[in-house]
């Protein structure tokens, strides 16, 4: 575990564009808040549009799993709360992983790449997998393999 992960503390989570703080009993046991320090959200470089892509990995596994946008509330919120909060450029509102499937993740370490521009999530998935259409991972596609699921 990352230095930054440390901290363990306990914010609620929510479902899609509340606030953190409902359903936080439920997910005490299973959250690890990781400490939110000012200068290093500071070194994020956020687009034009206020967001950064987050990847998200799979701890134990290192399968990549998704790539969603995270904007400054979704990453605090994702640190504060140990779930993973994303930005939804389409319905334009925050969404926590899992709140309506069933899907969760765990938030277990976080990381910012050398320019700021891309985040690193690393995650315990429950459920079926991270991906809407029923694969346990986003990337289930290969170049030059076809478009069937592996």
């Amino acid at each position: 575990m990352s230095d930054t992960a440390a901290d363990i503390g306990r914010a609620g989570t929510d479902t899609a564009g509340g606030a953190p703080g409902v359903g936080a009993e439920a997910d005490a046991g299973r959250a690890t808040p990781i400490r939110v320090i000012e200068e290093e959200l500071a070194g994020i470089a956020f687009n034009a549009e206020g967001l950064v892509p987050a990847v998200v990995q799979e701890a134990g596994t290192g399968r990549m799993l998704m790539m969603a946008w995270v904007n400054e509330e979704s990453l605090r919120r994702s640190l504060e709360t140990g779930r993973t909060w994303f930005w939804s450029r389409s319905r334009q509102e925050y969404w926590c992983k899992g709140e309506t499937s069933g899907d969760r993740q765990w938030l277990r370490e976080a990381y910012y790449d050398c320019d700021g521009d891309t985040l690193l999530f690393v995650v315990e998935q429950d459920g079926a997998g991270a991906c809407h259409t029923g694969n346990y991972s986003c990337f289930y596609r290969s170049f030059g393999g076809g478009a069937e699921a592996r």
